[in-house]
């Protein structure tokens, strides 16, 4: 360890070369990475799950499903459809 401290100080601009070179590395990488790794995906879905013990299915659905389904429609523009499910676990 004590070497590569001593070789840094003695050639100072060897390291900041080195620096540089993987900083312009890096970039170029990020550049040329394939953009299909991130696909548009053009089902816009919402899936959302609430869990709350101590609740019948109907408290469920009138306390916490159509409030929130409520504000998503004042909130979110463009909603084609809401769907919910109260379940007993």
């Amino acid at each position: 360890m004590n070497a590569i401290v001593r070789l840094a100080l003695a050639r100072p601009y060897t390291f900041v070369v080195m620096a540089m070179l993987i900083t312009i590395a890096g970039v170029l990488a990020g550049l040329r990475t394939p953009t299909d790794i991130f696909p548009n995906i053009r089902i816009p879905v919402i899936a959302v799950a609430w869990t709350y013990n101590g609740l019948s299915p109907e408290d469920m659905s009138g306390r916490i499903n159509l409030p929130f389904q409520r504000a998503l429609t004042t909130t979110v523009n463009d909603i084609e459809h809401i769907e919910g499910q109260s379940l007993t676990r």
